[in-house]
C-alpha cells in the first residue's frame, strides 16, 4: 500500500504562513485562524504536507479500502483564491451551522471562504467542536 503524500511533520507554521500566503488580508486571516483553532481544539497547530495546518490528530481505517492513516483533526490552508477550512464532517448539526455560517463555498471535503470576516466566528468555534465531537464517536481516542 502506497505511504499517504499529507503527513504531519515539522515545518515551521507561521513561516509557512508568511511565506505561502498571497495577501496581508490572508496573512492576517491566517493567524487569526491560528489563534482560534489552537484555543478551541486545545491542540498546537502542525503543519500537515507542504500546505495544511491541522490541529490535533485521529487514525482512519476506510471502509471501503486498506487504506488506514492518520490525519488532522481540524485545519486551514491560505490557498490562492480563498482560505479552505478543514471543519466540515457532515456530523450532526454541522448542517444547520453551515447555513449560520456565512458567506462561503462548499468544496468536497472543505469549506472556502475568500477572508475571514465573511463568516461568523462563533459558528466556526461551533463547527470545530462539532467536528471534533463527530470524530471522536467514530474514530475513539484524539490526538
Amino acid at each position: 500500500m502506497a505511504e499517504l503524500k499529507t503527513q504531519e511533520n515539522d515545518a515551521n507554521v507561521k513561516k509557512f504562513i508568511h511565506e505561502f500566503a498571497n495577501s496581508e488580508q490572508k496573512i492576517t486571516d491566517s493567524l487569526i485562524l491560528l489563534d482560534l483553532m489552537e484555543k478551541v481544539t486545545g491542540f498546537e497547530p502542525k503543519m500537515w504536507g507542504p500546505s495544511i495546518i491541522g490541529f490535533g490528530k485521529y487514525h482512519y481505517k476506510s471502509e471501503r479500502s486498506k487504506q488506514e492513516g492518520d490525519w488532522p483533526l481540524v485545519g486551514f490552508s491560505p490557498r490562492k483564491t480563498a482560505i479552505s477550512l478543514y471543519i466540515y464532517s457532515g456530523g450532526a448539526n454541522q448542517d444547520d451551522l453551515l447555513n449560520k455560517l456565512g458567506k462561503f463555498k462548499m468544496g468536497k471535503g472543505c469549506i472556502y471562504v475568500k477572508k475571514l470576516s465573511d463568516i461568523d466566528p462563533e459558528i466556526l468555534k461551533k463547527m470545530v467542536l462539532s467536528t471534533m465531537d463527530f470524530l471522536q464517536k467514530k474514530y475513539g481516542k484524539l490526538g
